[in-house]
């Protein structure tokens, strides 16, 4: 048998026990604001729910009332419960009163559909005020969307989707964000309200940045940045984490391509992060302390090490600075590459063998005398031919290509003066003409003192 409820108010129950149930809502009414207003809060509000809802639970000190309270008169007794409970300055009263409701009406939630979603919408923002957003996502998730007794539109549904995916972003949950984003996604377009769309936008951003996919999540940040209906400060928060983001991408000329767009920006001095924009759009190699400064402010997931052992920030700036080794020198030694990198040479020749392979670094790799070869000022472009990649030629081959166009232009240079001045035709003798004869055209032997002197 369960124990007795404790309560401070023996007497307001009794009393109330003892009316007949159509005169008990006024009395009910009178005592919860007294409740509130007293002390021991949480135990005397869950004596009243049980009080109200279940009658067959006993109260310490209080008589069974001898019949239960119909539908109608406990349903708008109940609202008034949970807008005086929403009240509650206490988040931990909040979850624990709501959750002994929530208990009470689920064999009947049928008839308490809409009191059910207001208990749960409670119950969440409880959990967020007191930061346990895995809760507040599972009591939103819990809200019947598909009933016939309560109304639920489009913007409500991509609210609680919304909302729910912003927990779990806080969660560092990107996988549940993403599923309820992907919900949201069907209804959003149906949404007027523009503080939802732009929070659905940037909750796709930030899904993107935790999934670790930088370049869109920097494109998609950039946009919310033009959001007329976000505040100022915010929009530029916004473009700072789109340069964040973007120097986080691999590098290539889709982020050359960011990188640009960014920099170009008039807004972009104003924020924190414009310093490393700076040096990485300008090809300048980054210090080892200004990576340490900038990896100081990212968040958790953009400090996450990488299969080879790196943080994402040190893997970026090593393609970074591999590319600015690239712009500088025309080769060099893989273990010079290594001390200019602040890594073994070894590692170096990793990197620079995996970018060239990936087609984000031009050039090619002496492994006998362990020297790197760079090709080109475009480093980082990549050509196709159906589906596969092909080198393009380096310096060496484009220096001897222009060397045998040059000797082609002087030979056809020779011709040319060799034509002006001796007329040939290309007929045998034989065939001449008298109108070749008169023209000029005859065959000739040319001595090659003759070459050399046109030439």
């Amino acid at each position: 048998m369960a124990s007795a409820i404790p309560t401070d108010y023996e007497a307001e129950f009794n009393s109330l026990a003892s009316l007949p149930a159509q005169n008990r809502s006024e009395g009910c009414a009178t005592l919860l604001q007294q409740i509130f207003s007293g002390n021991n809060v949480e135990e005397n509000l869950i004596a009243f729910l049980f009080f109200v809802l279940d009658g067959e639970q006993s109260i310490a000190g209080v008589n069974n009332p001898k019949e239960a309270q119909s539908l109608i008169s406990v349903r708008p007794l109940l609202s008034s419960f949970i807008q005086n409970l929403s009240s509650c300055p206490s988040s931990d009263v909040k979850v624990a009163v709501a959750r002994v409701a929530l208990s009470l009406i689920q064999p009947r939630v049928v008839s308490f559909e809409e009191q059910d979603a207001q208990l749960k919408y409670l119950l969440a923002d409880a959990h967020e005020a007191n930061e346990e957003f895995k809760d507040s996502a599972l009591a939103l998730a819990s809200i019947n969307l598909n009933t016939s007794s309560r109304a639920t539109d489009e913007t409500e549904k991509a609210q609680i989707w919304v909302r729910i995916a912003r927990c779990y972003l806080e969660e560092e949950d990107p996988v549940g964000a993403a599923t309820n984003i992907n919900k949201a996604k069907q209804v959003i377009h149906l949404v007027k309200s523009p503080e939802l769309r732009v929070q659905y936008h940037l909750s796709q951003a930030r899904i993107l940045d935790s999934q670790r996919n930088f370049l869109d999540a920097a494109n998609a940040y950039h946009t919310i940045s033009y959001e007329p209906a976000v505040d100022e400060d915010d929009r530029l928060r916004s473009l700072n984490a789109a340069i964040t983001c973007a120097v986080l991408a691999p590098a290539g000329p889709l982020r050359s391509r960011t990188l640009a767009k960014l920099y170009k920006d008039d807004r972009a001095p104003r924020v924190e992060d414009y310093g490393i924009l700076e040096k990485i759009f300008l090809d300048r190699m980054v210090t080892a302390e200004e990576v340490s400064s900038f990896a100081s402010k990212l968040s958790e997931h953009q400090r996450a090490k990488t299969a080879d052992g790196n943080t994402v920030v040190e893997r970026a700036m090593l393609d970074h600075n591999l590319l600015g080794a690239s712009r500088m020198y025309l080769n060099i030694s893989i273990d010079d590459l290594g001390s200019l990198l602040g890594v073994s040479g070894e590692r170096a020749e990793q990197y620079a063998a995996q970018m060239i392979e990936q087609g984000r670094l031009r050039g090619h790799i002496d492994q006998i005398d362990r020297r790197i070869f760079f090709e080109g000022q475009n480093t980082g472009q990549k050509s196709r031919m159906g589906t596969q990649s092909l080198n393009v030629a380096g310096k060496e081959l484009k220096k001897w290509d222009a060397n045998v166009q040059e000797l082609a232009e002087e030979v056809e240079k020779v011709t040319t003066l060799i034509q002006t001045q001796y007329p040939v035709s290309c007929r045998p003798a034989s065939q001449d003409t008298e109108s070749d004869v008169e023209k000029g055209f005859r065959p000739i032997e040319i001595p090659c003192n003759r070459l050399k002197s046109l030439a």
